[in-house]
């Protein structure tokens, strides 16, 4: 905020406390500009002009405090200052909280009516799916599950998010990919009898240690091992392949004892493995049978998994195929053992087995392609003669292209659609034809772009209201970021999404429904960069006990906390200070739970004041580390920038890195290190708004397990906000941020929200809308309120034609 900017605000607040503190804003500041306010106002301007308090080249000198609608970006930039508190800056004079509030609810006022005289909601731009919309559409479509991350590139990312319209072009080569990826869907879809056998193979992370039952999908009563829902393209004979775990020397763990390993087949076991337990091992049969020497008994613990096949016949569609090890509960207990380091993990040969991969080959013997829910979705009629070909084709094409498109389909969608027909019809017969015509559906830019089409005879800049079935993908793609369903498009083909109340129904019943879990792995995973976690390495010097358990546990916990508040109908207040979260036994024992024992989550309630919200989530923790130690700038900015909504400017070049020790050599701590970094005058700046919100987080280490202290030296987890508000730790800063910074975060994930919704970023032109926003929420501010305030507003239901 540039200093001459802040003196006319400052002169203005300080007119209103000499005299006229008990006036209303508007008779403060609608005085003539000859008023004593006004001459105060443009004295204090000259005033921080001629001491070269401007900064960025902007100024208030010419601008009229009684026209704020003159200059809306302008005085946008001055209310957001002002409501995150840094502004009026240290050294500058701080008129009273009420005064101030008063000035700032009379520019919100002005601001706010401005804009409802003139709506600017903006012009999205043109945009393609994303490749996680192609994949929910696809499988809303037709019924099937598609890898897109392995078939096409990821998303560019803009705003914090990967469906800004900006980023997503399609080049030719990326079209290709569509293309392919097109015909494979189709393939799965339709099923194909003449398939050559192939195999695809799923991995379990080498990472993950098998001492419990690893998801939903796998029985109770087994460890580890793997489920899939794997798509079988054809009636025919399947080799599932298992493969175990290896040390770093290619053993297979666990061979010592026996070992039971189940493979099933959508919940029914269809064969039993016993493995290990003897010096030749039940799996011997693959070696020579003479009597085992060293020689071979190293064969046998490096390839005993060989006899894990099995060959099964399975019927074309979906299903679920998992192995993994029968858990034995008769072992005695005995002495307690500490969890095992990675290291020491991928060393060990002993303890027991884990599975490595499944691997599915095949079809062979192939006897066709039966009924499945892909082809229940497509064939909608079946021609009993020739002449019933076309008339059949043609009205299996308009039914899949209505949802396809997400709009009614005109004759010359059809017309296009059946000429593919047709010449696949040539080549290969009805369902070579079909196949051919959904290929060109699926790479169409009818169905991979999002297209609103602007009303004939529009005069340029003209805002306008979208049509009911704009409106119902804008809708589906927000909450479900999938295509339509029935119901919603039928209704926007008969207006009747021009009603509120309709309307709202429409929305709530969409979030009540499963596909609403979008908001939670797409839109919340996005803003609170949970997708970082994958990749995240933390050093295993630093961190040993930090394994793939781990990483999925933190995942899961954030997930489920964020679901919680969507299908709760909880206030958007409680991702900062719910006193609940969810964990495993794994997660338990990292925070220091005690009384948590098997893989499953459970809801468990925080007593202790140290953990509560997101800011004490592992995963929040570990993404904002480096690898071998926290790091309170990358923390504090991430809470200036995802839950205040205010992110610092760029770093300026060749900023020096942190000395870890001192001129006597003494390790110093976190924060004695970052004091010393902020005696750089260049860095100071930044750093005095960034580092006390990191500070707080300082107890939790660079994998969020509490900790009281840091280099040796007790952590001193106290900060300051830039209007003065001590805090000291999680709590205190969990405090503050609800207390004084309430409306803030809310304004925050609104933001967040209404980017995500529009895919744009949001201008100066949409505070108005987020101010109405948070209005219509309050006072308790729950996600659903949010959500419908999000879709009911004007950025969503309008849009504005391009300018001449």
């Amino acid at each position: 905020m540039p200093r001459t900017l802040l003196g006319g605000i400052v002169t203005v607040a300080l007119a209103a406390a000499t005299g006229s503190a008990a006036q209303q804003p508007s008779a403060i500041l609608d005085s003539p500009a000859s008023s004593p306010h006004r001459a105060v106002f443009d004295r204090y301007c000259v005033t921080c002009h001629n001491e070269r308090l401007r900064t960025g080249g902007l100024s208030l000198e010419k601008l009229d405090v009684t026209r704020v609608a003159e200059a809306p970006e302008v005085w946008e930039k001055v209310v957001g200052k002002l409501r995150s508190g840094a502004m009026p800056p240290d050294g500058m004079p701080r008129p009273a909280a009420a005064t101030l509030d008063r000035l700032v609810t009379y520019l919100e006022t002005s601001l706010d009516s401005a804009a409802a005289a003139r709506p600017n909601p903006g012009r999205p731009s043109l945009r393609r799916l994303t490749r996680t919309e192609y994949r929910n559409a696809i499988r809303d479509l037709l019924a099937v599950e598609v890898d897109t991350p392995a078939l096409l590139p990821s998303d560019d990312s803009r705003f914090g998010f990967d469906n800004i319209g900006s980023a997503l072009t399609l080049s030719p080569l990326l079209a290709e990919r569509y293309l392919a990826v097109a015909r494979q869907v189709r393939r799965l879809a339709l099923g194909d009898a003449t398939l050559r056998p192939a195999l695809e193979t799923y991995e379990v992370s080498q990472h993950l240690i098998q001492d419990d039952r690893a998801g939903d999908d796998l029985p109770f009563g087994t460890r580890g091992g793997i489920a899939v829902r794997h798509h079988f393209p054809a009636d025919g004979e399947y080799v599932f392949k298992i493969r175990l775990q290896r040390n770093s020397r290619e053993y297979i763990r666990g061979l010592q004892a026996a070992h039971e390993l189940d493979v099933r087949l959508d919940g029914r076991r269809i064969r039993r493995f016993t493995i290990g337990g003897e010096r030749r091992g039940r799996s011997a049969g693959i070696f020579s049978t003479a009597s085992m020497g060293d020689v071979a008994q190293e064969q046998y613990e490096r390839r005993a998994d060989e006899i894990l096949d099995v060959r099964h016949f399975v019927q074309a569609g979906v299903h679920l195929v998992s192995a993994a090890f029968v858990k034995d509960g008769s072992v005695p207990e005995g002495p307690f053992q500490p969890r095992m380091t990675m290291y020491d993990f991928s060393q060990y040969k002993g303890g027991e087995p884990g599975v490595a991969t499944l691997g599915i080959d095949g079809p062979y013997n192939v006897a066709g392609v039966g009924p499945t829910a892909s082809r229940a979705k497509i064939f909608v009629c079946r021609p009993s003669a020739t002449a019933d070909e076309e008339p059949c084709a043609r009205q299996i094409l308009e039914t899949l292209a209505r949802r396809a498109y997400r709009r009614p389909v005109t004759g010359e969608d059809v017309q296009t659609l059946l000429a593919f027909y047709r010449t696949g019809r040539r080549e290969g017969g009805f369902e070579a034809g079909i196949g051919l015509a959904l290929d060109r559906m699926l790479a169409g830019p009818e169905f991979l772009f999002r297209l609103e089409r602007l009303p004939a005879g529009l005069s340029p800049g003209t805002s306008y209201r979208i049509s009911d079935i704009e409106l119902a993908s804008r809708l589906s793609f927000f909450l479900w970021s999938s295509i339509p369903d029935d119901e919603l498009l039928t209704l926007a083909e008969r207006g009747r999404l021009k009603d509120a109340a309709v309307l709202e129904r429409q929305i709530r019943r969409m979030l009540a429904d499963g596909r609403a879990s979008a908001l939670v792995t797409n839109f919340a995973a996005q803003w609170l960069h949970l997708r970082n976690l994958a990749s995240a390495a933390p050093d295993l010097e630093r961190f040993p006990y930090f394994d793939e358990s781990l990483r999925q546990a933190f995942r899961r916990e954030t997930e489920l906390f964020f679901e919680s508040i969507l299908r709760e109908d909880r206030s958007v207040l409680d991702l900062l200070g719910a006193d609940y979260t969810f964990v495993n036994e794994r997660l338990a024992r990292h925070y220091g739970i005690p009384g948590i024992y098997g893989s499953h989550f459970r809801r468990v309630r925080l007593a202790d004041g140290s953990r509560g919200g997101l800011l004490s989530h592992g995963s929040i923790l570990t993404v904002t580390s480096y690898s071998n130690r926290t790091s309170p700038v990358v923390r504090g900015k991430w809470i200036l920038d995802n839950i205040l909504g205010t992110p610092p400017p760029a770093p300026p070049p060749n900023v020096p890195e942190l000395r870890a020790r001192d001129q006597q050599g003494k390790v110093l701590s976190m924060r004695a290190q970052m004091e010393q970094h902020r005696t750089n005058p260049v860095c100071a700046g930044c750093h005095k708004v960034m580092d006390p919100l990191g500070f707080a987080l300082e107890n939790f280490d660079g994998i969020g397990r509490w900790r009281t202290t840091d280099a040796g030296e007790p952590i001193d987890p106290s900060g300051t906000m830039p209007d003065g508000t001590v805090f000291r730790g999680p709590a205190g800063l969990r405090q503050v941020l609800l207390e004084k910074r309430r409306e803030q975060f809310v304004s925050t994930v609104t933001d967040r929200l209404l980017t995500y919704a529009l895919g744009r970023g949001l201008e100066y032109y949409d505070a108005p809308v987020l101010r109405g926003i948070v209005r219509e929420a309050a006072p308790d501010y729950k996600l659903s309120s949010l959500v419908l305030a999000v879709a009911k507003s004007t950025p969503f239901q309008m849009r504005r034609s391009e300018e001449p």
